[in-house]
């Protein structure tokens, strides 16, 4: 190659390697769908009860990889068992959830009752980390009346025999806590379901990470679980006592 060849090839530009797509992961939620500034997942105020009965079985199917079909299929939920909420258009926001209460509720009134029976709630609801439900907390106590406390019902520096305690000890309105613990507290009896009227899942938040308690292995299978006890499957289609299930 003569020398003013050479000197042409060397300053031609250099063709760009096509950029590798990112890979996204199989357990991520479209960002499309995120506020990320907000801490929300926008499609939970979109879907209705038998598109949330489908994302939940998705769900199970990602993530319960190591359980039997018939475990899967204990674990699943109906449309008939979930309450369609897509009439709240309002923002899932933290300092929203008191409205939303009322919302699906008799109003503020019946939110401030509890039952005479100790450590019977007629509200519980679910999140999906300690920390998250003790803001839940904070923004609820509004429903608190020298009749009702708001009970706190998750593991975060909480053991379980200090939850059982209070349970025995306090008429509860609403309870909020973390699926594993809820179970615990409801298999060994402290937590009544006597007096139980709707269970509110905690699902439109995210976390830093934008994955909310649906979107984790360790977080959804509990919560399937909780769910999809025999003490509530019943309630889910009780017409003369019904139990609600509502996706915040």
């Amino acid at each position: 190659m003569s020398s003013s060849k050479k000197r042409q090839a060397e300053a031609a530009p250099q063709a760009e390697k096509p950029k590798k797509a990112k890979k996204r992961k199989a357990n991520a939620p479209d960002d499309d769908s995120l506020d990320v500034e907000l801490g929300v997942n926008l499609l939970f105020t979109r879907m209705d009860n038998q598109l949330l009965a489908d994302h939940l079985a998705q769900k199970l199917t990602r993530f319960g990889t190591e359980l039997s079909p018939i475990e899967i299929s204990d674990l699943t939920m109906s449309a008939n068992s979930i309450q369609d909420t897509t009439s709240w258009q309002e923002s899932r926001t933290l300092d929203r959830i008191p409205d939303f209460l009322e919302r699906f509720s008799r109003g503020a009134e019946e939110l401030m009752k509890a039952s005479k029976r100790k450590g019977a709630p007629h509200t519980i609801i679910v999140a999906g980390a300690g920390m998250r439900a003790a803001d839940i907390t904070r923004v609820v106590r509004k429903f608190s009346s020298k009749q009702s406390t708001v009970g706190k019902l998750f593991a975060k520096h909480m053991k379980v025999d200090e939850q059982v305690e209070f349970l025995k000890k306090h008429s509860i309105g609403i309870g909020i806590g973390t699926p594993a613990r809820l179970i615990e507290l409801i298999k060994n009896g402290a937590l009544s379901l006597e007096n139980l009227r709707r269970v509110v899942v905690d699902a439109s938040h995210i976390d830093q990470k934008k994955r909310g308690v649906m979107d984790m292995k360790d977080t959804m299978l509990p919560l399937a679980r909780f769910l999809s006890l025999e003490e509530f499957k019943s309630g889910y289609v009780d017409e003369t006592k019904p139990l609600s299930l509502l996706f915040y």
